[in-house]
């Protein structure tokens, strides 16, 4: 498989991103008060370097077969924060800009999904695209429970 300049343009482009969210997700896996957030920062910079791996290898001239992701669906109860105000606000400003960084990041999936000539990395890209759409939806969710988005 042959890339085009503009799809190994893109692809360098998108790696760069995965990368931003894993090391934000490390990051703020770390910083986080609550557990459950903790956690869900965790899961989702797993995900993220499976992303950036599927992208190496589609930049290697590789079409991987998609299949992971779906342990990711089945949907833990979120319970409410018991972290002080102070530190649940600091929780609240962490999901937000991962909230806004998931926006982000599914947009310009959406952008380089239309770029690609192979039918099958179209594909995958959606898929991961639909992934990145998930993270938003389950960081979404703790926030909702938590009283952190209006």
């Amino acid at each position: 498989m042959n890339l085009t300049q503009k799809e190994t343009m893109l692809l360098k482009d998108m790696r760069s991103q995965e990368q931003i969210c894993i090391e934000k997700y490390g990051k703020y896996s770390a910083d986080a008060c609550d557990c459950q957030l903790k956690d869900l920062f965790n899961q989702l910079g797993q995900t993220e370097q499976q992303h950036l791996q599927t992208l190496d290898k589609i930049a290697s001239g590789t079409i991987p077969q998609m299949g992971g992701g779906q342990q990711q669906t089945t949907q833990q109860t979120i319970q409410p924060s018991s972290c002080s105000p102070q530190d649940k606000q600091k929780d609240s400003y962490l999901c937000s800009d991962a909230l806004s960084t998931e926006k982000h990041v599914s947009s310009s999936y959406n952008t380089c999904i239309f770029e690609f000539a192979d039918p099958a990395i179209r594909d995958i890209l959606n898929h991961i695209q639909k992934e990145e759409q998930q993270h938003g939806e389950r960081i979404y969710n703790y926030m909702s429970v938590n009283g952190m988005y209006s």
